[in-house]
């Protein structure tokens, strides 16, 4: 059932854990162009966006004791996926990132002109590419 009205607009930004802060912002910033919209440095925290959706990054005060996200055994974030323009330019960007696991690359969605790929980037987390098929 689909409603007329529903309450909530999208996504407004997504907040992440992450064991290196420095990293993990690295690689939105310069892989991603994102752009830093805001800092916590005593919590500390940053938030950066690209113009659509914010992201929201917190340094872990002991990342040597934290555990890694296993999507087989934790109630929690499975993924995140970020619209794209060009799926070959971001996974030719991501292959050139130290720290950048490819779990599956570009292919078709479901059989669909729409394309996707999976990928583990800084700071652990697993992000998953979209580029919607052709209007």
């Amino acid at each position: 059932m689909i409603h007329a009205n529903p309450l909530t607009q999208g996504i407004h930004h997504a907040g992440f854990s992450v064991p290196d802060l420095a990293a993990t912002a690295a690689f939105f910033i310069d892989t991603l162009n994102f752009t830093e919209v805001g800092a916590k440095p005593d919590y500390p925290a940053l938030f950066l966006s690209d113009g659509t959706v914010m992201v929201t990054l917190w340094q872990l005060p002991k990342p040597e004791q934290a555990n890694a996200f296993d999507r087989h055994q934790n109630v929690g974030l499975h993924h995140f996926a970020l619209t794209v323009n060009d799926l070959d330019e971001v996974h030719a960007r991501l292959e050139q990132h130290a720290g950048v696991g490819v779990e599956f690359r570009p292919e078709p969605l479901g059989g669909s002109s729409t394309r996707h790929g999976m990928y583990t980037i800084p700071g652990g987390l697993r992000v998953e590419f979209i580029q919607p098929a052709a209007a």
